[in-house]
């Protein structure tokens, strides 16, 4: 697969070259990916639509890599793991909600506005380095809005309410994260480079009116969140 940069070539560097594979189930054991959004919904649910024509078609991309505790997961019992999780591990069904603890990944990852559920599309992939023992997620999510987003980090790492985070980060460690602004090859292509352009040009961020979301050590824009979990960002 040819990647078409539109000559922002010379402007990248490789950060990162991990060996990764498609797999339906993660290093985990869990199938991933369950509640992916399919054909016209995973459309609505990437692309940018008509509620902000300047950038439609466009997408915000985050990419996060984790890395993942293997042996201490390992160490839990199945049935814990699910917990944890939110759905069945074998079967890969969504546990009940009267089992199922508020801080469940797949609870605390459900986002919900006006009484309807808001969907990302993921696409995560697996990797490993088996001479340095790592093993982790790249976690990759489009969205139509980077408000679906900057809420599922928040709930995972603050908590919803504030102390009930994601217990899976105690076996599963963010590295980095970074949040992007894809837009169509039509909009690359009217780019222009003069100096006087306006700063209107640059996409918005309807969540973050008044610049970046800091909630304590967590600064949003940055996605500058290792220190939520006692890590240093790198």
């Amino acid at each position: 697969m040819t990647l078409d940069v539109r000559g922002l070539a010379p402007l990248l560097q490789v950060y990162d070259m991990p060996t990764s594979v498609h797999f339906y189930r993660d290093l985990l054991g869990f199938v991933d990916g369950t509640e992916n959004p399919t054909a016209q919904a995973a459309i609505d649910a990437a692309y940018v639509g008509d509620e902000d024509k300047a950038f439609a078609g466009g997408s915000y991309v985050i990419v996060q890599k984790y890395l993942h505790d293997v042996a201490g997961w390992n160490a839990l019992s199945t049935e814990t793991q699910e917990r944890i999780i939110g759905r069945t591990k074998l079967s890969d069904i969504e546990l009940d909600d009267a089992i199922k603890p508020t801080s469940a990944h797949n609870a605390l990852t459900q986002i919900v506005e006006n009484g309807r559920e808001i969907k990302i599309l993921r696409d995560n992939m697996p990797f490993g380095h088996v001479g340095q023992a790592e093993f982790g997620t790249y976690f990759i999510g489009y969205s139509r809005s980077p408000r679906t987003i900057e809420q599922m980090l928040v709930n995972m790492f603050v908590g919803n309410p504030p102390g009930n985070y994601d217990r899976l980060l105690d076996f599963s460690t963010a590295m980095t994260g970074n949040l992007f602004f894809v837009p169509t090859a039509t909009f690359l292509d009217d780019v222009t480079t003069d100096p006087q352009t306006s700063p209107a040009s640059a996409p918005p961020n309807p969540s973050m009116p008044n610049g970046p979301l800091d909630i304590g050590s967590l600064s949003i824009g940055s996605l500058g969140i290792g220190s939520l979990k006692g890590k240093p960002s790198p």
